[in-house]
């Protein structure tokens, strides 16, 4: 199981390569169902893995000056107000039963990973539904006021589940902004490994971890993005998006049936 585990790390980096996000939609569940982490631990070694991908894989956007910094700051400063928040002020303050009455139970880790597998199944549907709009309209500096308002959104649910939030961020810029989808994609890359990096700071003192295993599983998952970024110059990642969507749907309804059904039973 672990070889598996260990082996999922290049299959993040190379997602988050060819499409340029799913990396926590993929690293959660494997820290949580492969190594056997608690899902709190689970997030931030999560923002860990993301971030360190994420900064490498948008490096060589900046050599190929593909990022926006101007938009990356309006959307990264309140993003990463959002992660502080979560992280700071609620993650450690969630009661460890959410709901234990009228016959119910739901855990302060159950309640992330339900969190988490709705986020999974938004992207998912968002993902094999093609719902991107074509790039190349006229930026509307009016929408940078939506903007500030998404990246605080997109920093909180960071901050709570450990997702990157590129799912949320790149139809963000493409749509308010009109960045073209290349810009958009290298900004987002930047954007999340400001976020999970800062996030993951922000409580690594919270929660035990081996950096021997964050460095190898991140090592690989680097390795990983760096294919993904060959490859996506001779396959488009567009086209990719449906098939991987199903995964992730799959994957959503499992930790669904898993935490609701399966430990409930259990549990009784």
């Amino acid at each position: 199981m672990e070889l598996l585990g260990y082996f999922s790390a290049i299959v993040i980096g190379l997602v988050m390569g060819l499409i340029g996000g799913g990396g926590s939609i993929l690293s959660v569940p494997i820290f949580v169902y492969i190594f056997g982490f608690d899902p709190v631990t689970a997030t931030t070694l999560s923002l860990f893995v993301v971030g360190v991908t994420s900064l490498v894989g948008s490096a060589g956007f900046v050599k190929e000056k593909m990022i926006d910094f101007r938009t990356a700051l309006i959307f990264g400063i309140p993003s990463v107000l959002g992660v502080l928040f979560s992280r700071r002020l609620v993650l450690p303050y969630l009661p460890e039963y959410i709901i234990n009455r009228w016959g119910i139970t739901l855990t302060k880790d159950m309640f992330l990973l339900l969190l988490f597998s709705i986020l999974m199944l938004i992207a998912s549907v968002k993902m094999i539904r093609k719902t991107e709009r074509p790039s190349g309209r006229k930026q509307n500096e009016n929408n940078y006021t939506i903007l500030i308002s998404q990246g605080l959104l997109v920093g909180i649910i960071t901050g709570l589940i450990g997702a990157g939030g590129g799912f949320l961020i790149v139809p963000a810029l493409v749509m308010l902004i009109g960045l073209p989808m290349k810009r958009a994609v290298a900004t987002s890359l930047f954007i999340i490994a400001m976020n999970s990096i800062l996030g993951f700071l922000s409580t690594m003192q919270m929660v035990a971890h081996d950096w021997t295993f964050l460095i190898i599983f991140s090592s690989l998952s680097v390795i990983g993005i760096f294919i993904g970024i060959v490859l996506a110059k001779k396959i488009d990642g567009r086209k990719l998006k449906p098939a991987f969507g199903w995964v992730v749907l799959l994957m959503g309804l499992f930790i669904i049936i898993k935490e609701i059904f399966i430990k409930q039973q259990l549990a009784i």
